[in-house]
């Protein structure tokens, strides 16, 4: 499969989505997502698997059961490669705002944020984080995650650290506007360069956060 670009449709399709995310919009367009938007992102996913590994799309459908927004469809096409949830993970998503990446640990159970709290009071390896966070925030990348207000249990405020163990998840994003590079071959360059700048950091998620225990349960 060759990625060439997401459809010229693909963008208006979600604009009108978001104007109307009803059953009856999303059956008449249909065609629109399966054509200029899955479909592509299934070959840049294709693409990308050499290098990064396998990716999945997500579904389009939320999951409205405890949700107050009620609106059947996502807004967006996200895909992820990952070893397993919270462990480092590489994002891309489409939508009508455009392109987005990102990487990390997007999602920590118990047990992983635990790992993350062991390894960032670390002065090796927390360091090492500082280290990697900072030449991301310098490339222009933006760093995420929800933080407690106050110092984790165990931990002082004077912390030399403290904002990274205030992290209950930690991840890094980029975007680009719609422009004439989301239909052409120029979104793989910009994925694949992207992904590449944050390898360091997933490596390190891997590493000390790694795949939840209850993955096996």
């Amino acid at each position: 499969m060759t990625f060439t670009g997401f459809g010229d449709r693909a963008l208006d399709f979600y604009e009108g989505l978001e104007a109307d995310n009803s059953k009856a919009y999303w059956t008449d367009h249909k065609s629109i997502y399966e054509d200029e938007v899955r479909g592509p992102m299934a070959a840049l996913l294709a693409e990308l698997e050499p290098e990064f590994g396998a990716g999945k799309i997500f579904r389009p459908y939320r999951d409205v059961r405890f949700a107050r927004d009620k609106s059947p469809y996502k807004t967006h096409c996200g895909a992820v490669i990952e070893q397993g949830r919270g462990g480092g993970a590489y994002y891309v998503e489409i939508s009508a705002d455009g392109l987005r990446i990102g990487g990390g640990s997007f999602h920590m159970a118990a047990d992983q944020l635990a790992r993350y709290r062991v390894a960032v009071d670390d002065d090796r390896r927390g360091n090492r984080l500082r280290k990697i966070i900072d030449t991301l925030a310098a490339r222009g990348w933006e760093i995420n995650g929800e933080q407690l207000k106050t110092a984790p249990r165990g931990f002082t405020a004077d912390h030399p650290r403290i904002d990274l163990l205030r992290h209950k998840s930690i991840w890094s994003a980029r975007r680009w506007d719609p422009d004439e590079a989301t239909h052409e071959r120029e979104t793989l360059d910009r994925v694949a360069t992207g992904w590449r700048e944050l390898a360091a950091f997933n490596e390190w998620c891997v590493d000390h956060v790694g795949v939840s225990d209850r993955a096996a349960r």
